[in-house]
């Protein structure tokens, strides 16, 4: 029987649909974690606990359970795992990105500076530390500017600025983020915010798979909502992409040189690009796929989810197609308006019944802290819809969501 490691963050919204992938292939699989489970002693050949922090100890300590028991792929599923997944891959001798291309990808200043250098369009940039001055670098950069944490996904941290007072604010917003505890034991690249220009236009996800360095798209999601910040809370994505066939194509060539400059070659992407008249701009590159449930939206050939497909492509199966299913689909990633605990939800049964709408997941608790976004990188919950045109999928999503009501109580 096949044997794969799962490299998954205990916060990850996607163990289970990864495991169910691995159920309906029929592997034997070992799930890794960052955090002790409570099975673990009782299932020491199922359960791991790694570092993810420090990639070498953790490669060390998945080969000695190698020599035992050997491995046929390692699928890193979030942004904590991708470099410990390129780490343990490459010590057990097993097709994989290189570590030093899924760092790149994984520090947003290194990516910048590889695009760059690849000729590729992008903004101006500049890297600060916590140990800068905040009121000094307002006077040198332009405006409007993005602020984000090197290292942070979902929009966590990322602040617009449109003037030195809103710079100021926005860096120290960023820095009690960074100084958290939970953030500070990351490492490497923990203390860095970059700065770059704002790129306006349309924002777009590309979901795709890498093999022996081609770009596979499977999937081009259009953000119906605007993303002009001062945030940047994503929420809606619909797919097919309404975008002409020429514009979408030029996307897809341009996340193919962005993935090359970064030395990527192997397995899933997911990016990030802006278009507007001067063509498309990639905001990020990560080297996994598409984040919380939004997966759920796609289906390929037959039926495979995407899980399979990744599990599959490790593995060296066949995948009969990487064709998405013609029929359009989307997800609502249910914002949090406002920070403290979440006492009710309302609406539901009067949310699933909008035609179109597939399930509505609330993924908060009862009971639960809420904590909105640039501090927060949560969701209270994902809407999934499937309609006849990507503008009725849009307007199901709308709909159910306005059917929700949430209970939201003071913080404590």
């Amino acid at each position: 029987m096949r044997r794969i490691l799962l490299l998954i963050p205990t916060s990850s919204y996607r163990t289970e649909d990864f495991v169910e992938a691995a159920l309906r292939l029929g592997v034997d699989l070992v799930v890794a974690s960052e955090r002790p489970s409570t099975f673990e002693a009782e299932f020491p050949d199922s359960l791991l606990t790694l570092d993810f922090a420090d990639p070498d100890k953790a490669a060390r300590t998945v080969a000695e359970l190698a020599r035992r028991q050997p491995f046929d792929a390692v699928v890193p599923v979030d942004d904590l795992t991708t470099v410990v997944g390129a780490a343990v891959a490459e010590k057990l001798g097993l097709p994989a990105n290189s570590v030093a291309a899924v760092a790149t990808a994984r520090n947003k200043h290194r990516m910048r500076e590889a695009l760059a250098r690849a000729g590729i369009p992008a903004p101006a940039f500049t890297l600060l530390t916590l140990a800068d001055d905040p009121a000094v670098a307002a006077r040198r950069v332009p405006y409007p500017c993005v602020l984000k944490p090197t290292i942070l996904a979902a929009s966590r941290g990322v602040i617009r600025a449109d003037d030195e007072a809103a710079f100021v604010a926005a860096f120290r917003r960023i820095e009690a983020i960074l100084r958290s505890p939970e953030i500070a034991a990351l490492g490497d690249g923990a203390s860095e915010i970059l700065v770059e220009g704002f790129v306006p236009g349309a924002e777009v996800a590309l979901e795709g798979l890498l093999v022996d360095g081609r770009l596979h798209v499977l999937a081009l999601f259009d953000k119906p909502d605007p993303l002009d910040g001062p945030f940047f809370e994503e929420t809606i994505y619909v797919t097919p992409s309404r975008l002409p066939a020429a514009t979408r194509a030029a996307i897809a060539a341009c996340t193919a040189r962005a993935a090359r400059a970064l030395g990527l070659r192997d397995g899933p992407i997911h990016a990030e690009l802006r278009v507007n008249a001067g063509g498309p701009w990639p905001i990020e590159l990560a080297a996994r796929s598409i984040g919380g449930l939004c997966s759920r939206t796609l289906r390929f050939g037959t039926g495979m989810t995407l899980e399979e497909l990744i599990l599959r492509h490790a593995l060296r199966l066949d995948i009969a197609s990487l064709e998405r299913e013609r029929r359009p689909a989307g997800v609502m990633m249910i914002p949090i308006p406002r920070r403290g605990v979440l006492e009710a939800v309302r609406g539901e049964d009067a949310a699933r019944a909008v035609a179109g709408v597939e399930e509505v997941t609330i993924t908060a608790h009862v009971g639960q802290e809420l904590v909105p976004l640039p501090e927060g990188s949560r969701y209270l919950g994902f809407i999934f819809a499937r309609a006849e045109t990507p503008e009725a999928v849009e307007a199901a999503l709308r709909e159910a969501h306005r059917r929700l009501a949430f209970d939201i109580a003071p913080p404590r």
